[in-house]
């Protein structure tokens, strides 16, 4: 092998190297299987799609009913919230 080859195993090492480092346990809750969220369960496990599903978390998460994290993400210009798009289902 020639300094060409071990330059390139180096740059995979350090792409696979930073993959691996930037990885880690996921931090964003999930959704509680509990029964006030298993309609959604069942709603997901029907077929309905995520987007329609979200569309129903604001009637309790409105951020008034059940306040925010200081530090969730809010929608610019009133976009609705994709919910499952962070908080995933209980296996």
């Amino acid at each position: 092998m020639n300094k060409r080859d071990w330059i390139f195993i180096g740059i995979i090492l350090a792409v696979f190297g930073t993959f691996f480092l930037i990885s880690g346990k996921e931090k964003t809750v999930k959704m509680p299987k509990d029964t006030t969220h298993q309609q959604f369960y069942d709603l997901r496990k029907s077929g309905v799609d995520k987007i329609k599903v979200d569309a129903l978390c604001p009637a309790c998460h409105d951020g008034i009913k059940i306040a925010f994290p200081p530090n969730h993400p809010a929608k610019p210009g009133g976009a609705p919230m994709r919910c499952l798009f962070c908080h995933k289902l209980e296996s």
